[in-house]
């Protein structure tokens, strides 16, 4: 017979074993915030390179405060332990404000609030993710969105929204569009 406090010990069991959703906790921006996320300067080279350094990737993610696909990719999409954890390992998380002040060095050496690296770099909407190269060299000279070897704009499901990060960390890339890359994954 199952007991109101056997049914309150299940559920803080359930919440114990989701460690991204009991973390994920909305920061003073509004933005959803997980312990893992990048601390950095702001400064995008310096946060490539230490990326490639730990034998990561780095990408940005684009929130906003009330933003629903944020919310459900905070709750849902890494809350899924196999998503998180492939992420965690692969990936360092650069969490930006589509609307945000706060100065950022882009690659190029230029200072911009978040808000106007958002608008160079073409981001309309939210959430969107900015994967780059495993290297700066090169990126100053090439406009913003050539920077990108992938871009995630908007949320895909659960399953897709992994490949995505698979394809980026795997150099898919390098061979074909993420729709045909991911056809051939699936055959």
């Amino acid at each position: 017979m199952l007991t109101r406090r056997a049914l309150i010990g299940a559920g803080l069991a359930a919440m114990a074993a989701t460690p991204s959703l009991a973390r994920a906790k909305l920061g003073d921006d509004g933005l959803y915030q997980l312990d893992w996320y990048l601390e950095s300067f702001l400064d995008l080279s310096e946060d490539l390179e230490t990326a490639t350094r730990n034998g990561k990737r780095l990408a940005i993610l684009w929130g906003l405060k009330g933003c629903p696909g944020c919310r459900r990719l905070h709750e849902v999409h890494l809350a899924d332990p196999a998503i998180e954890g492939y992420i965690r390992a692969n990936f360092e998380i650069l969490h930006l404000n589509h609307i945000g002040a706060r100065e950022v060095t882009d690659f190029d050496g230029r200072k911009l609030s978040e808000k106007s690296l958002g608008e160079a770099y073409g981001v309309r909407f939210t959430p969107t993710i900015l994967f780059f190269p495993e290297s700066p060299s090169g990126l100053a000279q090439r406009k913003p969105q050539a920077r990108e070897v992938a871009r995630m704009a908007g949320l895909l499901e659960p399953p897709q929204f992994l490949a995505m990060f698979r394809y980026v960390r795997e150099k898919g890339y390098e061979s074909a569009p993420f729709p045909d890359w991911l056809k051939r994954q699936s055959t």
